[in-house]
């Protein structure tokens, strides 16, 4: 397969996996009780990282991969961008989804979630435009 077409594939495959957590499931965590949501969280979270992580996996690569092949500064910004999701998803949503398991009151900690997630949904849907606009060239 085309590694570019690949690239295209998991890009959008992601865009639609974040619009789908931003606008459906991180808004229900919010009509949540607090015995629910802990119980309901532990298997949410197990389940979604065997569809997010080979995502974020393959996309690092990918672009990785661009960067050495053709050092450009498209290249390199996508890569940035691809870097800052992750940076926003284990330094800002794996540590607000362990705070959803350990505390006591996890709503501030569902409400931030809902709200910082627009950036990861943001830089996602960036990273899909910028490709879908560069593919082929």
């Amino acid at each position: 397969m085309d590694l570019e077409l690949l690239k295209l594939l998991l890009d959008t495959s992601l865009f639609i996996l974040i619009w789908m957590i931003q606008l459906v499931v991180y808004p229900s965590f919010l009509y949540f009780s607090e015995k629910d949501i802990k119980k309901w969280h532990i298997g949410y979270t197990s389940r979604i990282t065997i569809i997010v992580l080979p995502l974020m996996l393959g996309q690092l690569l990918l672009y990785s991969r661009s960067v050495f092949v053709d050092l450009s500064i498209c290249n390199v910004a996508m890569l940035a961008t691809v870097l800052s999701t992750w940076g926003i998803t284990f330094f800002v949503s794996v540590p607000l989804h362990q705070d959803l398991d350990n505390l006591k009151d996890s709503l501030a900690s569902r409400m931030k979630l809902v709200k910082t997630n627009w950036i990861r949904t943001a830089l996602w849907t960036l990273i899909l435009i910028i490709n879908i606009f560069n593919y082929g060239k």
